[in-house]
């Protein structure tokens, strides 16, 4: 028995935003507006900082790293999720389902640790800026890089080999993407020790690196305090003030979407909840990035009268 059932279900079927039937095409267009917003910011700050000389810093390093797992992030889910509100009931093969857990666990963790390598520069910059050179180097810079991405890959190889050796029951996914809580509960058996898997590596993605930019903070705000001048202090904090933001946002969502105990929520509010850290929070960073950010508003200035002129 337990090996048919393993056989047995061979794809699945999302049930996505079904419930809203008859608002599917206005969320669609709605979706793709932001989808297109999500890619055109994470092209533009890619592209200004790649051309850009002054911004070839650690900081706008990561910035581009973070900008490009974004726009993959959203590659994973995203066109996905928009074919189904067109086409409903189109299935997913348990290997595309396999795949599409894979890549967005790998990337929702590398995105969590790569803020995280970020705090971690603005603290460098602020607390001992003499020695900004020599600490972040350009070595040091790709291996916090690949070392949040290494972070990602484990992560997820655990995540997904707990998930995907489990017998399948039922096909009909009650989400609009192969997320890990959806998937676990169309196994025909008890998912116990998979939730406490799924607990400890989510602890794990979201606290450590929550924890240690907290530190960082820490340090930056008591250096900052030490700042003889108003205008000094708040000069050094605006140099935080777009990472901070992005920050409490980021954290904030992925804690309430996988630290909080069992969903008493209703589906609606769960798929609302996903949609902000699918949609929302990716569209958050080139924004942030932009709008509040003098250096990315002045390099981006100088791009735009480089091709008037």
């Amino acid at each position: 028995m337990h090996r048919k059932n393993l056989t047995e279900v061979t794809e699945f079927v999302f049930l996505g935003f079904s419930r809203f039937h008859e608002h599917q095409i206005t969320l669609f267009v709605v979706f793709l507006i932001l989808y297109t917003l999500i890619l055109a910011g994470n092209v533009i700050i890619v592209t200004i900082i790649h051309i850009d000389h002054h911004l070839h810093t650690p900081m706008y390093f990561f910035l581009n790293i973070l900008a490009s797992s974004e726009t993959m992030y959203t590659l994973v889910i995203i066109p996905r999720m928009l074919s189904s509100l067109v086409a409903q009931n189109q299935p997913i093969s348990l290997a595309g389902c396999t795949t599409q857990m894979f890549f967005f666990v790998t990337l929702a963790i590398n995105n969590c640790f790569l803020l995280t390598a970020m705090g971690y520069d603005r603290y460098v910059a602020i607390c001992t800026p003499l020695r900004y050179t020599v600490i972040m180097s350009k070595k040091v810079c790709v291996q916090l890089m690949c070392g949040a991405f290494g972070i990602g890959l484990a992560m997820a190889a655990v995540q997904v080999t707990s998930i995907f050796t489990l017998p399948f029951c039922y096909r009909v996914v009650g989400h609009f993407f192969c997320d890990i809580l959806p998937v676990m509960k169309l196994s025909c058996i008890d998912t116990t020790i998979n939730e406490i898997i799924n607990f400890v590596v989510s602890s794990f993605a979201i606290l450590v690196p929550m924890g240690l930019v907290f530190i960082s903070y820490v340090l930056i705000i008591s250096t900052i305090l030490k700042i003889a001048s108003a205008e000094g202090r708040k000069k050094t904090f605006a140099t935080c003030a777009s990472h901070l933001t992005v920050v409490i946002v980021h954290y904030g969502c992925a804690s309430i979407a996988y630290l909080k105990p069992k969903s008493e929520n209703s589906v609606e509010q769960d798929l609302l909840l996903s949609v902000t850290y699918t949609i929302i929070t990716p569209l958050l960073n080139p924004v942030v990035y932009s709008l509040r950010n003098k250096e990315v508003k002045d390099a981006l200035r100088r791009a735009v009268g480089r091709n008037i002129s």
